[in-house]
């Protein structure tokens, strides 16, 4: 991806511009060479090596990009007025519209926003597009998300004939020309700090947490910067008086365990910036699924069980894509009141077949359909493998193997001419029930 080039020799204080790479020779504030104001400066900026990359809005980004009369309009992410926002652009959240917002809240915020529903398979495949540019930079590459990962650039300065940081500043510019979308990196000695880092100066940002600052640095932030400290904890810590991570240091680490158990180990280490975990490369999923948020609250099986079965079907080519299959099926349903249930069942051997999986989430869905009603459903399968030994041929239900081979003939005739060329009893005649948008899915 790269010409190779001699390390940097320059005073890292000096830095380079991030528009064009051109090292910078004193501390002036525009590039010397192309007069940009986006300059990478940091007295560690050519020791560090953990990175973290955040695509920008993503959602948000790659409709702009495919659709130019959106750029200067605030869009909105999401599914219908009863759904939540997936994502929104920085446009719409100067509005004050957030991520996972109630639809009717963001609209409240900013009723001149457009709303697009959610298109997850566009979304997996720019995302996919990117993490293969990542991967052109160094193995290691830790995915989180569709659109952002860990990476570990140390020892890969022969390869690209650049220090990490330059690395991180080309990428970033790549994915820009070469995508149409942008991406935010955070630059540090730690997963922990990389990712605090690259929440900074967001959009297009490149930000450095260096290990001499870190303490400090750290001192001066709240305890929800550090991972796993949400709302519920935090005020479990307010309780105790404690509110700003500098507190937190002057703990010793038994007492800290001793208040809060193994969360206080956590505590101990995050807030010193201490952080041994090591970027792996390629981590697989645990769980495949979707789900939908209705427009009205569903409360009978008449209503649910075309959904569930398109909902199985989604999660079934999702596996065959993959080459993968679960053992367990997980149902998800959200009551009115917005109160979470989720049922679950192991399988004799793993599936990866819409029918088995929709059978399944049925028989646990028939006992949830009490008069009840629910505001979202979900179907999905967990403890993965690999698809070799998945769905053997069934010496009691004899009629397995024949629904699989139908399934197998239907998923051909789908890949030739679209998901809607052939239908189930249980959705034909109901498209707009049984296959409602795309909504953002685990």
């Amino acid at each position: 991806m790269f010409a190779a080039m001699p390390a940097p020799v320059n005073d890292p204080n000096h830095g380079f511009c991030r528009d064009c790479l051109t090292l910078q020779r004193d501390l002036s504030k525009r590039c010397v060479q192309c007069g940009s104001p986006r300059l990478a400066r940091h007295p560690e900026l050519y020791s560090l090596h953990i990175a973290h990359i955040d695509c920008d809005a993503f959602y948000a980004s790659v409709e702009k990009r495919d659709n130019p009369d959106l750029k200067d309009k605030p869009l909105i992410i999401g599914g219908g007025k009863r759904g939540v926002v997936s994502t929104a652009c920085y446009i719409a959240r100067i509005h004050g519209v957030r991520s996972a917002m109630p639809m009717f809240k963001a609209l409240e915020a900013c009723p001149q926003a457009v709303v697009i529903p959610p298109n997850m398979e566009k979304y997996v495949r720019v995302g996919r597009e990117v993490r293969a540019m990542m991967q052109a930079l160094t193995p290691l590459v830790e995915p989180l998300s569709i659109d952002e990962a860990f990476l570990d650039l140390a020892g890969t300065e022969r390869l690209h004939g650049r220090p990490p940081a330059l690395v991180l500043a080309q990428f970033a510019l790549d994915v820009e020309r070469q995508i149409g979308i942008t991406v935010s990196a955070g630059l540090s000695y730690c997963k922990f700090l990389a990712k605090v880092a690259s929440d900074f100066r967001k959009p297009r940002g490149l930000s450095v947490i260096g290990e001499a600052e870190a303490v400090g640095f750290l001192a001066e932030q709240p305890v929800t910067l550090i991972w796993g400290v949400g709302k519920a904890f935090a005020a479990v810590l307010e309780r105790d008086g404690i509110r700003m991570i500098g507190q937190l240091q002057k703990l010793e680490r038994n007492e800290l365990m001793r208040r809060y158990g193994t969360m206080g180990d956590r505590l101990f280490h995050l807030s010193r910036g201490m952080d041994q975990r090591v970027v792996h490369a390629d981590q697989e999923a645990k769980s495949v699924s979707a789900e939908t948020t209705f427009d009205t609250d569903l409360a009978s099986a008449a209503d649910l069980v075309p959904i569930l079965r398109a909902l199985s079907e989604k999660v079934s080519a999702r596996l065959k894509k993959a080459g993968i299959a679960g053992r367990t099926v997980v149902l998800k349903l959200k009551t009115q009141d917005f109160k979470l249930r989720t049922r679950n069942r192991q399988l004799s051997d793993p599936t990866r077949l819409a029918d088995r999986i929709f059978q399944t989430g049925m028989q646990l869905l028939e006992k949830e359909t009490d008069g009840t009603k629910f505001r979202l459903i979900g179907i999905g399968v967990s403890d993965l493998s690999d698809d070799a030994r998945a769905d053997p041929p069934d010496l009691v239900d004899t009629q397995s193997r024949k629904r699989a081979m139908a399934e197998g003939a239907m998923d051909a005739l789908r890949d030739k001419f679209g998901r809607h060329a052939v239908e189930t009893g249980y959705t034909f005649g109901k498209r707009r029930n049984a296959h409602p948008p795309e909504h953002l899915d685990d």
